[in-house]
């Protein structure tokens, strides 16, 4: 079954939502604020894929709620529903775990493809992990990322990452020392009719740089290539 979490205190948005992802083979569960979607969740944090979340929300705010729903899972899909003048916010959700967000006003098909995205990257996730974990390993310098348990290990301990960010760096893992555009990145991570902007690829860098660097303000791996993007530079080029 594919389950979503859709907690929006509108309800005629909230209606909205539910009879979209209904209508596309999706099981869903409400919750009219913050606290009810908590609460929901660990019921049974095991059955949701996606958990979409309003940022304004009475009793528990989005942005907490998103907070928690990460660190009680890291393979929970997280979009964020905002209104265009919730900017900061959008960034401050993508920082606290969020995998993408959703502008309100928005499309049926818009929605739906955002879904459809988050559902694919948590279900290939799980399904790795499910596999073989035999080694599967590349290894720069201080770093090991398995590609078969889906984890990134820096001397050793354990660093904890959402999808995207695996994503991301499973990408500058297998193309170290090369320059790779903001385009580049969307395209690979979030799909090539991924209708949002750049943003949120840059947004996702500084929240790498805050768990792997050792000093996130001058990063020495994960580099701006000024005009063009990003590079990860290995000790060993």
């Amino acid at each position: 079954m594919k389950k979503v979490l859709v907690a929006e205190d509108e309800e005629s948005i909230r209606e909205f939502i539910v009879i979209n992802l209904t209508r596309s083979g999706y099981i869903v569960e409400q919750a009219e604020n913050g606290a009810v979607a908590l609460e929901k969740f660990k019921e049974n944090e095991q059955s949701f894929d996606v958990a979409v979340l309003d940022i304004m929300m009475p009793e528990v705010d989005g942005l907490t709620v998103c907070k928690e729903l990460r660190n009680m899972s890291s393979d929970l899909g997280i979009i964020m529903l905002s209104a265009k003048t919730q900017e900061m916010d959008k960034v401050t959700g993508l920082l606290v775990g969020a995998d993408d967000y959703v502008t309100k006003p928005f499309s049926p098909s818009e929605l739906m493809a955002r879904v459809d995205a988050v559902y694919r990257r948590v279900e290939m996730t799980r399904g790795l992990r499910k596999g073989d974990n035999s080694s599967d390993s590349i290894i720069h310098d201080e770093f090991e990322l398995n590609l078969r348990n889906r984890t990134l290990l820096k001397n050793g301990e354990m660093i904890e990452l959402t999808q995207v960010e695996f994503q991301i760096v499973e990408y500058f893992f297998k193309n170290p020392n090369a320059a790779l555009s903001r385009n580049d990145i969307l395209k690979q991570v979030w799909g090539a009719n991924y209708f949002g902007d750049e943003k949120i690829v840059d947004v996702n860098i500084r929240r790498l740089r805050m768990k792997i660097e050792d000093n996130p303000s001058s990063p020495n791996r994960l580099v701006t290539i000024w005009g063009l993007g990003y590079k990860w530079i290995t000790k060993e080029q």
